[in-house]
């Protein structure tokens, strides 16, 4: 099997200048191709596009939450104008767009992720105040997008703040996938897992949802405001970590079945969704294009091995499209970076002295980790690039610092936000 341990020396080479124009020419290209992607699943299209082929009547009350609530909203007002009476959006700090703030029937709210803090306590109270503030006969539109989870809570009985942001920071430190984070955070609110439904009360609500999660289950996007889950985390074999945060905890019981009467619900836009749309630009750049159906998951280190391996002795030329999100164990100090960026990293260490490929892993949402950096761009330079700064990438990674080392090469991907979340894409070109 190959693989070279990123603790071992590097390899320098030598680059021509016509290396260098074949690898800026696939790296131009595998950008265009990831942007394309992250287009299709626009907040902004993904709602417009859903409301003008499926025209609802009438006048709607507008909830948006999540990373791409901006976005999201803004794409229901394209469409609804002046039939969105009114509207509450809490999304991600620095994500609300300009042109929202333009419209006086808005409330627009700036919370916290990824870990849950005041904002995200004050902006629970506010949904709850919405909701209970509009008549009986009121209709709510719902849009829901990653980011949910974090940015909103109204907390269980014995579950403070202070409890939940500890929670958090161990869910994110100790490798949980989204699914099994989630899982936690439903058992200890009141909105989430469906429990939003009990404010609700059975006025007729249509939600849409941009999923972020493998499987695109709406009890697991934004942990399912809006879809009763019937579970017991009391049977989950928890770390000791968590198990002793959430001692004392009074969980509260799902919405009865008759909540959900009136409630609508569809999935608008997903990770297969981005994944289609990046190979159909790959296309028409003129390239053979290869997507590969399985979720990609696992650690990002353990992940970026594999698929450089694949890429470099197996794979056939052209593009490469996966899509998932890996998982990164952090040290106790951990530097700059994310998932995305450590897994591109890796793959720079396993692709020196490969110079036909390229590497791009990056988040949809324009986000990695804690970072406004959506990820990472390498190929069989970036780690010389990074030693004529007088960097040696491997006390990088071992540092979770990568995202620094990636600056100083220039090897750096940074969209800004994006007004969507559906994971993470892989685009690599081997030509």
């Amino acid at each position: 099997m190959y693989s070279r341990d990123f603790h071992s020396p590097p390899t320098y080479i030598k680059i021509t200048t016509m290396d260098i124009e074949q690898i800026e020419h696939a790296r131009e290209q595998a950008l265009a191709i990831f942007e394309a992607g992250v287009a299709r699943v626009k907040g902004f299209n993904a709602v417009a596009d859903y409301l003008t082929q499926n025209p609802i009547a009438d006048d709607y009350h507008l909830i948006s939450v999540g990373k791409a609530g901006s976005s999201m909203a803004l794409g229901a007002l394209s469409v609804l104008k002046g039939r969105i009476v009114s509207g509450l959006v809490i999304t991600k700090h620095e994500h609300i767009e300009d042109e929202l703030r333009e419209y006086d029937n808005l409330v627009c709210i700036e919370s916290d992720h990824p870990v849950p803090g005041d904002a995200s306590i004050a902006s629970g109270q506010a949904l709850l105040d919405y909701i209970q503030q509009a008549d009986q006969e009121a209709k709510f539109l719902v849009l829901i997008s990653g980011g949910a989870s974090s940015l909103m809570e109204v907390l269980a009985t014995g579950m403070s703040l202070e409890k939940l942001s500890e929670l958090n920071k161990v869910l994110l430190s100790i490798g949980y996938d989204i699914t099994q984070m989630n899982q936690i955070r439903r058992a200890v609110s009141h909105i989430k897992g469906g429990r939003m439904a009990n404010y609700i009360n059975g006025r007729e609500t249509l939600a849409l949802l941009i999923s972020d999660v493998p499987g695109d289950n709406p009890a697991v996007i934004g942990s399912g405001p809006l879809t009763a889950v019937d579970e017991d985390i009391s049977r989950l074999a928890l770390p000791a970590a968590i198990s002793n945060i959430l001692e004392g905890v009074e969980f509260t019981p799902p919405p009865a079945a008759e909540q959900f009467d009136n409630l609508e619900m569809h999935i608008i836009a997903t990770l297969e969704d981005a994944k289609q749309a990046a190979a159909y630009q790959a296309e028409k750049l003129g390239l053979e294009v290869i997507i590969h159906p399985e979720f990609m998951e696992g650690d990002a280190a353990e992940k970026a091995r594999e698929l450089c391996e694949y890429l470099i002795h197996a794979a056939e030329h052209g593009v490469h499209i996966w899509g998932g999100e890996t998982s990164l164990i952090l040290p106790s100090n951990p530097g700059r970076g994310g998932r995305n960026q450590h897994l591109a990293a890796i793959a720079a260490t396993q692709l020196t002295g490969h110079d036909n490929i390229v590497f791009l892993a990056a988040g949809t949402d324009g986000t990695d980790g804690p970072t406004p950096d959506a990820g990472g761009l390498v190929d069989f330079t970036t780690v010389a690039k990074g030693a004529e700064q007088g960097c040696e990438i491997t006390d990088f990674i071992e540092a979770a610092n990568v995202g620094n080392f990636l600056d100083l090469s220039g090897d750096l991907v940074t969209t800004g936000p994006t007004g969507t979340n559906v994971m993470d894409l892989v685009i690599a070109i081997k030509f």
